[in-house]
């Protein structure tokens, strides 16, 4: 009766070891046909079935991964990153041909779950086709009416540096995490231009939204939106930081919403204060056009693109560039003395730019050096394009890393390291070298690079003629990165002693 059971389990035994085969290999060659790619696209690492090139790079320092790749594949490649297929462009002269030659053919966004159901590809930044140029012309119009770019914003900026001085005076030149200080003074000017009016910095509702804003955007980066965004039906219902990304998201947008209520209550269509009034309106007198993408929940996902935007890469680019001062006291030295020489006490102006050569290029070379953008934003194909000698299908994401752009060493002198040099020429006159492209390159170039290179200017001159920037004693100045959309200095505390 024993031998009788262990041949009948055995057989059975037999018949779950074959189907538990048969199932994998099913399973491999269905994801070997579903995902193989013609011999004319891009080079890619070898990859795990199913989940492709997750592992391949490392996601604390994406940009750094992608950029040692280019090195092995070249300027044009491939990733599988679980079941999205991205190609990466490396190199000045790549990047300039995709974003910029190709660049109506590449100015669309990827479809990402994860981004899609927190704006339901709506704003400026996610959006893609005739929604996304209406909102940018729009965007860009009635900001340029407040002052961006222009003089007229000029005040704004510096009463927000008094502000901010005030409190770092403080500290008395004691050792203190600045991050705070600057990101309150930073989304304080995208605030009275969307918004109509600043915040306090004791307004403890508006703290917390702005120290979401790294977070939000280091989530929407991670190896975990890879899977979310590769296999959203599946991890949707895990436990993970998209439920912390959902809640963060719900009280920013709750956040503009309340601002829209009350803009809604004393609006004047004949006295338009900011951003918001002026979408109210443009809503009302582009109904019943067939075209038209004005409506509430378009503004408040373009309110909350430009709030974010407008306050974390111009507060990461600051805090680079106060921990290069630290680093470099001799560079600091020179630029305070241009700054006495020049301005001496009074108020900086953007027109004391040309007369300040040397600080102009110690800021450009904090732009490059911090990278704040490194992965730049991810482009999406609308039509086929040939790059590099390879065929980028219609549909394909394409990720442009800015990285290999800012640290090329076809392009920079002294790629790896802090010269103010690279922005200088042989008389010491500023020159800006055609590879400087921060704010990226082509139609999907950075909105805000005019309200951004204003307030670097006269935040960065402000603080250096007020403050000298140091460590504290026998500490080092750390120059590693949080790896995010927008990349910032590891936390850090500093020494602003007053001048």
């Amino acid at each position: 009766m024993d031998s009788i059971f262990s041949v009948i389990l055995s057989n059975v035994g037999w018949d779950v070891q074959s189907l538990l085969l048969f199932a994998a290999v099913f399973i491999l060659t269905t994801d070997y046909i579903k995902n193989r790619q013609p011999a004319s696209f891009p080079p890619r690492p070898w990859g795990f079935p199913i989940v492709g090139n997750l592992f391949s790079v490392d996601h604390n320092k994406t940009h750094e991964s992608m950029t040692e790749l280019a090195g092995k594949f070249g300027d044009v490649y491939s990733l599988r990153m679980g079941k999205i297929w991205i190609v990466v462009v490396s190199s000045f002269k790549v990047f300039k041909e995709a974003l910029v030659t190709y660049g109506h053919n590449t100015a669309d966004r990827p479809p990402l779950p994860m981004s899609n159901e927190l704006n339901h590809k709506l704003g400026i930044f996610a959006s893609s086709g005739n929604l996304w140029k209406q909102q940018r012309r729009f965007a860009l119009s009635t900001l340029r009416n407040f002052g961006l770019g222009k003089k007229s914003l000029e005040p704004a900026i510096l009463q927000e540096f008094t502000y901010s001085s005030n409190d770092l005076r403080k500290f008395k030149g004691e050792p203190c995490d600045i991050r705070q200080i600057i990101n309150n003074a930073v989304s304080n000017i995208i605030c009275s231009l969307v918004f109509g009016h600043r915040f306090e910095y004791t307004d403890k509702r508006f703290r917390k939204l702005i120290n979401y804003f790294e977070e939000l955007l280091r989530i929407q980066v991670s190896l975990w939106s890879w899977c979310y965004n590769s296999y959203p039906k599946l991890v949707r219902y895990l436990p993970g930081p998209h439920k912390r990304l959902r809640h963060m998201f719900n009280d920013v947008e709750a956040f503009i919403k309340e601002e829209l209520e009350q803009h809604k209550q004393n609006w004047d269509p004949s006295d338009q204060r900011d951003y918001i009034d002026c979408y109210l309106n443009e809503i009302q007198t582009s109904k019943g056009e067939q075209d038209s993408t004005f409506e509430e929940g378009n503004l408040v996902i373009c309110v909350l693109d430009l709030f974010v935007a407008g306050t974390e890469t111009t507060t990461a680019t600051l805090l680079w560039g106060f921990l290069y001062m630290a680093q470099h006291p001799e560079i600091q030295a020179k630029v305070q003395a241009e700054i006495d020489e020049v301005i001496g006490s009074k108020e900086p102006s953007t027109m004391d730019r040309v007369g300040l050569p040397y600080t102009d290029a110690v800021i450009h070379e904090v732009m490059r050096m911090g990278n704040t953008v490194p992965l730049s934003v991810p482009h999406f194909t609308s039509n086929e394009v040939q790059l590099g000698g390879y065929t980028l299908p219609k549909g394909t994401a394409v990720i442009p890393n800015l990285t290999s752009v800012l640290y090329d060493k076809n392009e920079w002198a002294t790629s790896s390291t802090f010269n103010p040099g690279h922005f200088l020429n042989e008389e010491g006159r500023f020159v800006k070298p055609a590879a400087f492209i921060p704010f990226s390159a082509g139609k999907r170039q950075c909105p805000g690079e005019s309200l951004a290179k204003m307030e670097l200017f006269l935040f960065f001159t402000s603080f250096l003629q007020n403050f000298t920037f140091s460590m504290p004693a026998g500490v080092k100045p750390v120059m590693d990165t949080k790896f995010s959309i927008v990349l910032s200095p590891l936390p850090y505390n500093i020494c602003a002693t007053p001048r």
